[in-house]
């Protein structure tokens, strides 16, 4: 499988890894690149199905989690920062838990330890194979972003619905079949890596109380609430980079030391 991926920010520099949610693509990671890329390298990638990588065969959450090990290796990165939001955060987790020696820290953005029940993911696989992406870009905008932000930034949310119905849907149907299988709540005790939590205020998706329950399951978790949704990152970006490069600076830090 060919992973579509973009590197950006100084050579040499930490890298940072950032795994987009379902159906986005790496571009998703816009309104945090100016502020990564002043510090550290930053690794975007299109995950498996989405965007400009190919889809191949069925896609489980150990899956998603050895396409971003094998990236590491291609690009010969012994360590790394990982960032993700949603199913990338739960790609976090998983690799967190199975593949700790790879990463210095990890951020779970807006994400679960089990996101969902495998009915509903079942049917929205369903769904979208038998009437395209159309059935679920009509009503991801309640799901991604709060009632205000809808109103205020339709300029926003408008090219993120367009970009989703683009999605490949037997990709987008894959994925939604890897997160009905993913369950990581037995294992966040043994994640002993300095994990970051960001939860959304307003998220109806991924709530607060799935974020304290990985704050305070894993032995070493914080959590921070942000005023946003469930795409945290586009609509209260100043307040994710904020948190995020706070713990990136603290994590260097310790390292160190």
């Amino acid at each position: 499988m060919t992973i579509h991926y973009q590197l950006d920010g100084p050579e040499g520099a930490p890298l940072v890894v950032l795994s987009n949610s379902l159906g986005t693509t790496l571009s998703l990671w816009e309104p945090q690149l100016a502020a990564l890329t002043a510090h550290y390298r930053v690794l975007r990638y299109d995950t498996h199905g989405h965007g400009r990588t190919d889809k191949r065969g069925s896609v489980t959450l150990s899956q998603l989690g050895a396409d971003v090990i094998a990236l590491l290796d291609r690009l010969s990165v012994a360590k790394a920062h990982f960032c993700g939001i949603s199913m990338g955060g739960l790609t976090g987790l998983w690799l967190a838990r199975f593949a700790p020696e790879r990463f210095l820290s990890v951020t779970i953005a807006n994400s679960a330890a089990k996101i969902g029940e495998q009915a509903g993911w079942d049917a929205r696989a369903r769904t979208v194979r038998e009437e395209g992406m159309e059935a679920v870009a009509a009503s991801a905008a309640e799901r991604w972003f709060s009632e205000a932000f809808r109103h205020q930034s339709p300029q926003v949310v408008a090219p993120l619905i367009q970009q989703l119905s683009q999605i490949n849907p037997e990709g987008y149907a894959a994925c939604c079949e890897a997160l009905g299988g993913a369950d990581l709540r037995a294992e966040v005790k043994n994640m002993a890596l300095p994990l970051l939590v960001l939860a959304g205020q307003h998220d109806p998706v991924t709530t607060v109380a799935d974020g304290e329950f990985i704050r305070q399951q894993a032995p070493d978790a914080q959590l921070t609430v942000l005023p946003a949704s469930h795409l945290s990152n586009v609509e209260a970006p100043q307040a994710f980079n904020d948190a995020l490069l706070a713990f990136l600076a603290s994590q260097e830090e310790r390292h160190a030391g």
